[in-house]
Order: structure tokens, then C-alpha cells, then sequence
């Protein structure tokens, strides 16, 4: 089968191109901008476009699907091509749905938590060598690809984003998936520029409910009130499993899981990480491993990537760095370094880099969300404010939705990066919170 993508260079494109190409499928790209990790591993494959930007020539009429990545326009010269020949034109998740539609599909949603819980339920398959196809958002440990596709699997787990398909298909990706088995972990809005209010956020939760087959399986999170109404309003027919925080203690630093059969040592912390390891649970459950095969399983399960992951400094220093930007993934990750570290000096930058993160009416969601650090540090670049075209933000303003006086605000990255230098990193602990990389800044030094 020959498939083109348009723009390959994604983080998730790049990882479903190669996936193709160990299946055996005839892959090509392009694309206008290819950054690392996605180039080199291109390269590797033999996938990666001799040079950048948009040929009309490379779409012909042999090619059996051309894939569209958010990251191209509607005017894109050619997209314009495909559409003029007729070809077979796929969002990204609309050709996994294509790839997956004669399996078990086990979806996994909700505005935050569904990287690590999809993560959590790899790393117990993987651990007890039980193969199926997937799609995940972050690089796992023990997984060269993030994307699987095989011909012989039944399952295929798959994270679901609800953020829209492609420039042409405004649909959220997890709608297109027709889960038959889905885990909800939480409802926080998210996406401002897309979803406008909150209602209509929750609308694409409604709908994603509404897309699991007849006689599915949905587990869901009890403890999120937004998610219990979804469930609870849900017109069509399947079986639902409710989870909740277990119990856990923290002795000696580390994190213990109370279970029936003793406690149980972990490598993650924090009680939203102890909540996404119950909904993982009830998954693999669903699947057919047992409690103590995936207690066995998850006590060497270390994190999804830039999910609370340690960094190794040259300093020995204490650091992690957390994905988070979304103010409910910024209040669950300062709670839970706040709860691991409770006798050393706590540090916690955060960078607002997000079209949402950084409009005025939508910051209102981060009241209190760095409370508890003794130095909280929020950073974001006015530069950037100008590229996304949009109105200047003053530092008084994000103290004050921040609910936070003492927080330190920085809006220039070498007036940050001096800050930076200045700390001494072998005291206190230090929490980094971002999708970005705080203006390239160096966390190993």
C-alpha cells in the first residue's frame, strides 16, 4: 500500500509513518519544518524528505492514502493536489480507525492523565509479553515506536486526544475511534482557542460516551463530579466501571500502595498518578491480567516521558520535569511534589506558552495551582504573545489570577536563565512545568 503523509515531521505523524514502513507499506512526506527527535529517526527508516517544504508533484494517482497532520493548512498545495485527483484523503485518526476497525479497540480519554495511564497498561501488557497494537502520546520505556500495527493483534489501545482531526476534519480525534472499551480519567477545560466555552469542551466528552459500541465497557473516574454527569446523562447502552484513588502511603520517600496482598513499592508518586494506576488497572483488568500480575507489573513502571521524570544533572541535584501547562495538570503535579518532598525547600517553574495558557479570561483556571512551593517561578515570552498575534499580558496579571503574590514572574528568557544560574540546584528540590523548554534552557546543568 503506498501512503503519503502531509506533514510527516509531527511527533505523532513521524511515529505512525514508521510504524507503516515496519508493516510494509510504501511511505514518503513532506513537509516545511522537521525537528529532532522526528528527523533522525526519519532518516533512520530511509522516510525522511530530501528537502523541505510542499510538492505538488509527489501526489499521484498511485498513492492509496494520503494522510493530513494538523500541523499543514487547508490552502496546502498539496492537499489541493489530492483533492483534484480524487485520492483517498485521512486524518490521523481516522486511518488508525481504518488500520484498528476489525479489533478490539480500547480507548483511553479525558482532559489529563490519559498519556500515563495509556503508558501504564503498555508497560503491564509488555511486562507479561501480551502483544497488541497501540498508539501513545509519549515515549515509554521499552518501546522503540509509539505506534504499533500489525495485521494479527485483536487489541489496539489507543490514547485519545480530544483535540481536532486535521485542517479539514474539525472532528475530535477520539471521536472517530468507536472505542469498545473506554476509560475517562477527568474533565478540565482545555483548548480555549477551539472549544470557546466550557460547555461545548464537555459536549466532545458527551459525544466520545455516546461513540463507545453497544455493550461496551466504560471506567471511569467517581472522583471527577464533570465526569460522573457525562456518565450518568449517557443515552446508549454499556457497562460502567467507576475507579478511585487507592490507598497509599508515603514512608521512608517512597510511595507504598496498600493492597490485599501487602503493600506494594512504586516509582511514580502523587495521588493523581495513584488514581491514573486504578484506571490502568481496571483496563488491564478488562483485558484479562490479573491484580497481582499487574501489581507485579507496575512496581518497575518509572513514568511516560516528561511525566514528574527525574533528570539526571551533572550536579546530582534533584529535579523533574512535568509536561504540565494545562492549569488541572499544573494543581495535580505541584500537589503531588508538595506531598513527596514535604521537609526540603520546593522549586516550581512554569512556562505559559499555549494559545489558551496565555488568554486572559482562560489564566482564571490557575488560581492557587502553585500554592505550597516556597519559590514558585512562572515564566512566558512576550515575543510569543506577538507571533500568535495576540494582546500584551502584564506580570501583575498573572500574579494576580495566580492568586499568588509571592510568585515570581519572567518574561524574558536571558532574564530567566540568569535567575536560573544563580540557584544553587544541590539544595532543594526543583519541579519543572512545561510543553516548551523555558527558552532552551539546559535542566542538565
Amino acid at each position: 500500500m503506498r501512503t503519503h503523509f502531509i506533514a510527516i515531521g509531527g511527533s505523532a505523524m513521524h511515529n505512525l509513518a514508521i510504524a507503516l514502513k515496519d508493516k510494509g507499506y510504501h511511505v514518503t512526506g513532506s513537509d516545511d519544518a522537521i525537528f529532532e527527535p522526528s528527523k533522525s529517526r526519519l532518516e533512520k527508516k530511509g522516510i525522511l524528505p530530501e528537502e523541505l517544504g510542499w510538492f505538488p508533484e509527489k501526489i499521484t494517482s498511485n498513492i492509496d492514502a494520503v494522510i493530513l497532520g494538523m500541523h499543514a493548512h487547508q490552502d496546502n498545495p498539496e492537499l489541493a493536489k489530492a483533492k483534484e485527483l480524487g485520492l483517498k484523503i485521512y486524518s490521523y485518526p481516522e486511518f488508525l480507525y481504518e488500520q484498528s476497525k476489525n479489533k478490539t479497540r480500547v480507548v483511553i480519554a479525558g482532559s489529563h492523565g490519559k498519556t500515563t495511564i495509556t503508558s501504564m497498561i503498555l508497560h503491564v501488557l509488555n511486562f507479561h509479553q501480551k502483544d497488541v497494537d497501540y498508539m501513545v502520546g509519549a515515549q515509554l520505556e521499552g518501546f522503540d515506536c509509539m505506534v504499533k500495527l500489525t495485521e494479527d493483534n485483536d487489541f489496539m489501545v489507543l490514547e485519545g486526544d480530544e483535540y481536532l482531526s486535521s485542517p479539514i476534519d474539525l472532528r475530535s480525534k477520539f471521536l472517530l475511534y468507536q472505542p469498545n472499551i473506554a476509560l475517562m480519567s477527568g474533565i478540565a477545560w482545555d483548548h480555549i482557542n477551539v472549544f470557546k466555552t466550557f460547555d461545548d469542551y464537555i459536549e466532545q466528552f458527551r459525544r466520545f460516551v455516546a461513540s463507545i459500541t453497544p455493550g461496551g465497557v466504560l471506567v471511569y473516574n467517581e472522583e471527577d463530579a464533570e465526569v460522573v454527569k457525562v456518565v450518568e446523562n449517557a443515552e446508549n447502552y454499556f457497562r460502567k466501571i467507576p475507579y478511585k484513588t487507592p490507598e497509599y502511603e508515603i514512608s521512608n520517600g517512597k510511595v507504598l500502595l496498600k493492597t490485599e496482598m501487602g503493600d506494594i513499592p512504586l516509582s511514580v508518586f502523587g495521588a493523581h498518578n495513584l488514581l491514573n494506576l486504578e484506571g490502568a488497572r481496571h483496563i488491564c483488568h478488562t483485558l484479562g491480567i490479573m491484580d497481582e500480575d499487574f501489581y507485579d507489573a507496575i512496581m518497575s513502571f518509572k513514568g511516560a516521558s516528561k511525566r514528574l521524570e527525574k533528570v539526571e544533572r551533572e550536579d546530582k541535584g534533584i529535579l523533574y520535569k512535568d509536561f504540565a501547562h494545562a492549569p488541572s495538570k499544573v494543581k495535580a503535579a505541584v500537589k503531588a511534589f508538595c506531598e513527596q518532598f514535604k521537609n526540603e525547600k520546593k522549586y516550581g517553574f512554569l512556562e505559559l506558552h499555549t494559545y489558551s495558557s496565555l488568554n486572559p479570561v482562560f489564566l482564571e483556571q490557575y488560581d492557587h495551582a502553585m500554592d505550597g512551593l516556597e519559590e514558585a517561578i512562572v515564566f512566558y515570552s512576550e515575543d510569543a504573545l506577538k507571533i500568535k498575534r495576540m494582546e500584551p499580558i502584564s506580570p501583575d496579571l498573572i500574579k494576580e489570577k495566580f492568586k499568588n503574590e509571592n510568585l515570581k514572574v519572567f518574561t524574558n528568557a536571558e532574564e530567566l536563565h540568569a535567575y536560573w544560574d544563580l540557584l544553587d540546584k544541590t539544595k532543594g528540590v526543583y519541579m519543572m512545568m512545561s510543553s516548551g523548554n523555558f527558552g532552551g534552557l539546559d535542566l542538565t546543568k
